[in-house]
């Protein structure tokens, strides 16, 4: 038998038998899916900043044709909900503060007067600042609504028209699932790469896989495939539920989609297994990667745009193989984007896994002297 052939077949025995050690402990294996399924719903329904029948109280102290016309516009939105009528301003607070409204639309008493004489009439509208995002939101709703109506009263001269790329409805569903295919995955991968050398040690069946005629290097890599099989297949899941539980239409190639999880995997597996081979049993696994997710989470621009962060956050992006693979699936899955246009993200996960891997390697070795 050659080096070579010798060689993949201790890899292949190594990765066969971390695959049987994780697929035959029934918490490992619900582990392996049940999260998955389980974020990649809870996100998908929940991960959203679309505001749907968003509560509002209304106090119309104008009670004329103008006002009644247009609060039938803000009741035939699905974007609003009426959840109290006002009888007075000291009621206002109150709603705002119980939390049963999210917004407070007041037409003053003098509203269709204003009109009839061609003044501009004032709409006063108080947000619950508590949550500036929704608050944000659900007063642009009501802005264009009033906008839309003014223009169908006045008739001005210039109309804007406007068009969404790649998601027409401006669904903040279609942005976020993409992304938490990469997000997801690299949690997992992380997580099953850092357990591996940790969980021999506190076996106690490091020992015995060091005396096996298998090298350390040779270790390291039968231990990093399983992870990188097993997120690959769990991104498989999270594309599927995007894409037919969901309806968020993929645009690109299968191909080149897949292409960035391999190498996004492999730059994550490296990761993991830098925290397996400094740790010296699966708690410190469990402490090293919570510590470790959250920033490399908030640093991809997953949730907020890398472009409005202090710029030196921006150069720290760099280190974060999240944020170029989470770009890549992005503009592949809602873009189409070819390969010329993704192979800039490539670089940066292919720099982290040739500094991860080699890094493990050498502490792997470290650690076993």
């Amino acid at each position: 038998m050659s080096w070579l052939a010798l060689f993949w077949q201790h890899i292949k025995t190594i990765s066969l038998k971390e695959l049987l050690v994780t697929f035959n402990d029934p918490v490992d294996r619900r582990m392996l899916m049940i999260p998955v399924f389980i974020q990649g719903f809870l996100f998908g329904y929940s991960a959203t900043f679309n505001l749907d029948s968003a509560p509002y109280a209304l106090l119309d102290l104008s009670h004329s044709a103008p006002s009644t016309e247009l609060i039938a516009h803000f009741d035939a939105s699905s974007a609003l909900e009426r959840a109290r009528l006002l009888q007075n301003q000291s009621e206002i607070a109150d709603a705002i503060d119980s939390g049963d409204a999210m917004l407070v639309i007041v037409f003053p008493a003098d509203f269709a007067e204003k009109l009839a004489r061609g003044e501009t009439s004032p709409l006063q509208l108080i947000a619950d600042g508590r949550n500036t995002m929704t608050a944000g939101l659900a007063t642009g709703y009501v802005s264009r609504i009033v906008a839309a109506w003014n223009a169908a009263r006045a008739a001005p001269p210039v109309e804007l028209l406007t068009r969404t790329w790649y998601n027409p409805n401006q669904e903040t569903r279609w942005n976020f699932l993409p992304g938490l295919i990469g997000m997801i995955s690299f949690t997992q991968v992380v997580m099953l790469a850092g357990l591996s050398v940790a969980r021999e040690r506190e076996l106690g069946t490091f020992d015995q896989l060091l005396v096996t005629p298998l090298s350390p290097t040779e270790i390291l890599i039968g231990k990093a495939l399983p992870p990188t099989l097993i997120g690959i297949f769990q991104s498989t899941a999270l594309f599927l539920i995007a894409r037919f539980w969901f309806g968020v239409p993929f645009a690109g190639s299968l191909p080149l989609f897949y292409l960035t999880l391999l190498i996004f995997t492999v730059s994550s597996t490296g990761i993991g297994l830098i925290i397996s081979s400094v740790a010296d049993n699966m708690q410190q696994v469990l402490v090293y990667v919570f510590v470790l997710l959250l920033p490399l989470a908030l640093l991809s621009g997953i949730v907020t745009p890398i472009h409005n962060m202090p710029e030196p956050l921006q150069y720290l992006t760099y280190a974060d193989p999240m944020r170029f693979a989470i770009e890549a699936i992005r503009r592949i899955y809602l873009e189409g984007a070819g390969f010329s246009e993704i192979a800039p993200n490539f670089l940066p996960m292919l720099l982290v896994a040739a500094v991860t891997l080699p890094l493990a390697g050498w502490l792997f070795r470290h650690k076993t002297t």
